[in-house]
């Protein structure tokens, strides 16, 4: 894998109780940890018109400020023995854009340093500020990739706990795809998708993003709390937010 940019439609799709669906393109980049590259346009811990701070992710965000991103992911990885000296760590998330940005998930892949695949870490964020890292070894050989875990976070305000993920992905090269689909025992509650095509990391692309989609991480946050007021409408309600840490994480062997 190598640092790029991948562009392309996010869909979301609830069966019950309500149906409803939504759609949006958006944008994510692949970022080698080891050795992140910076433009003129994108930098690392600084501000530009897209940026990446290290202090935006981790599993803990207690460190966030003091320690850098790639050392508490190799730390988390390093505890539940799945990370090794040589192996390459990859982040695939949504940048700062103008200094703002909000990630419902990011995605850490961690590669032996041959590039075999060797774990996937799912790290989830809701709009109350919490997060959540599923840590999930990958078992199986191939660029396809599928993975299950119980949901361990309050996302969604019309959801219950007591479900389960299902990811299937493919490894980021030319195209990236992930597929979630939540389920409540045999019964789909929720399909999310993302499906894109990488184009390479420079500045040229980024202006011609900034200008197609401009504001793109403030459009997201303002666009859950749209679709959130359109399930209300629909005769969706609350369901109680249980206590919750601010960073927590799991491990599914």
């Amino acid at each position: 894998m190598k640092s790029g940019i991948y562009t392309g439609e996010v869909i979301h799709q609830r069966f019950v109780p309500k149906a409803h669906r939504l759609s949006y393109r958006i944008f994510q980049m692949l970022i080698d940890l080891d050795e992140p590259k910076e433009t003129r346009f994108f930098s690392h811990n600084r501000f530009n018109l897209f940026s990446f701070h290290d202090r935006n992710h981790g599993p803990d965000k207690a460190q966030a400020r003091t320690a850098p991103l790639r050392d508490r992911v190799a730390k988390l990885l390093s505890g539940h023995g799945l990370y090794a000296r040589g192996d390459r760590l990859f982040l695939m998330a949504m940048p700062r854009v103008l200094g703002f940005v909000f990630n419902p998930i990011s995605l850490y892949f961690l590669q032996s340093g041959d590039g075999v695949m060797k774990a996937v870490v799912y790290e989830v964020n809701n709009t109350f500020g919490d997060r959540h890292s599923y840590v999930l070894p990958v078992r199986q050989a191939g660029k396809r990739i599928r993975q299950a875990s119980e949901k361990r976070l309050h996302v969604s305000p019309f959801m219950d706990m007591d479900m389960a993920y299902s990811f299937d992905l493919i490894e980021p090269a030319e195209t990236f795809a992930l597929k979630i689909d939540l389920k409540k025992g045999d019964q789909q509650v929720l399909f999310a998708g993302f499906t894109a095509l990488r184009k390479p990391l420079r500045d040229q692309t980024l202006l011609y993003l900034f200008f197609t989609m401009p504001l793109m991480t403030l459009g997201v946050v303002w666009g859950i709390h749209w679709e959130a007021l359109l399930l209300f409408l629909k005769g969706m309600r609350l369901r109680p937010k249980p206590p919750t840490e601010k960073s927590s994480v799991s491990l599914n062997a």
